[in-house]
């Protein structure tokens, strides 16, 4: 759902990693875990899931740093998997999940909210990568300068088509409505907010955002997590139907995830060269923009206070809470029972509490 960093004819960009400060997480390898315990005390070890199907809500880029790790760390393997292709986006992976041609998908809370509450779409969110709602309303000072929800009234704003849902929200959560503001429809290069032909452009804090300032632009950030819109995102999305019939299946999943994204919170850098190296090769990726978003993400987005204490991909009641009411101010009326099922995370951390450590 961003446009790919550094890829030929997009912005081109100075190192912007040595502006972001290294994690300074303990050094603890997810290779210390076992992955080949059990999710059920006794069923993993033997267990063979067959292939298995993940669609990515974008590009392969930095943002799957974690499962780019647990595939070539071969944790996917280990946990059960024959193999586990990653289908890259853009898209939201409500679709794919109905017609059954993915497994799980990383997603967001509206866009799933908006299926269950329209389309009473049988799906839940059973986990979340990020804790914290990336999306922004990237501007340039000496230009739309939007700073705060009101600075949006009157100006041009670039809106991807599969984030239109997204930015509806944040229009309802701030008490705007469409006739506010000129909806211009954009793709995922930022070169119309860089030539001025837009004010405002949807963006990633950890893609657009970066890029664009790294190529010597001065940004100003309009985050949606700060105006009313704290929902989580690269959520971890399946059908109900999934959750009643391959629930060892999904457990093992998690596991091999967690193991994955371990890794990638303790060494973002590595996750990066993955990415532009590796499983992004073919997208031409700006390596040093890759370093700073996979350090970005994994400072200020997968890790909080309840992932410390409880866990990677944990949502708690107070997220959950917050997460429903920014999807209440968007019109999207739901309680947590139809959106999330956080039961088969709950048993993989109480089988393997060991993975709660994920600092050191």
């Amino acid at each position: 759902m961003r446009f790919i960093n550094g890829k030929a004819g997009r912005l081109t960009a100075a190192a912007a990693g040595a502006a972001i400060a290294a994690i300074a997480l303990a050094a603890c390898s997810s290779s210390d875990a076992d992955p080949a315990t059990s999710a059920s005390d006794d069923t993993m070890e033997a267990a063979s899931y067959g292939d298995f199907t993940v669609q990515l809500s974008w590009i392969k880029n930095e943002e799957f740093s974690g499962e780019f790790f647990a595939d070539s760390a071969g944790y996917y393997t280990e946990a059960g998997f024959d193999a586990v292709e990653l289908v890259p986006g853009p898209s939201t992976g409500a679709a794919e999940l109905l017609s059954g041609t993915a497994d799980i998908a990383l997603s967001d809370a509206v866009s799933i909210g908006s299926a269950v509450a329209a389309e009473e779409a049988p799906l839940k969110i059973i986990g979340t990568t990020y804790q914290k709602n990336p999306f922004t309303v990237l501007s340039l000072a000496d230009g739309g300068n939007i700073a705060t929800a009101q600075d949006m009234v009157g100006k041009k704003i670039g809106v991807q088509d599969s984030n239109t849902a997204l930015f509806m929200a944040l229009l309802a959560a701030n008490g705007l409505t469409e006739d506010d503001v000129e909806i211009v429809p954009v793709q995922y290069d930022p070169a119309p907010l860089t030539n001025g032909e837009v004010d405002g452009f949807i963006a990633y804090l950890t893609n657009e955002s970066i890029t664009v300032a790294a190529a010597g632009y001065d940004t100003v950030n309009l985050p949606f997590a700060d105006n009313g819109l704290p929902f989580v995102a690269e959520t971890f999305t399946v059908t109900d139907q999934s959750i009643a019939e391959n629930r060892d299946a999904l457990k093992a999943f998690l596991y091999a995830e967690i193991l994955g994204w371990t890794d990638a919170v303790n060494d973002p850098e590595e996750g990066a060269r993955l990415a532009y190296e590796e499983y992004g090769a073919d997208l031409e990726l700006n390596p040093e923009n890759s370093i700073a978003g996979a350090i970005a993400q994994a400072e200020d987005l997968v890790v909080s206070d309840e992932t410390a204490a409880n866990g990677l991909f944990t949502i708690s009641d107070a997220l959950q809470a917050s997460t429903l009411e920014s999807l209440a101010g968007a019109g999207i009326e739901l309680e947590a029972a139809d959106l999330f099922d956080l039961s088969l995370l709950a048993e993989v951390y109480e089988e393997h509490p060991e993975l709660v450590a994920y600092a050191g």
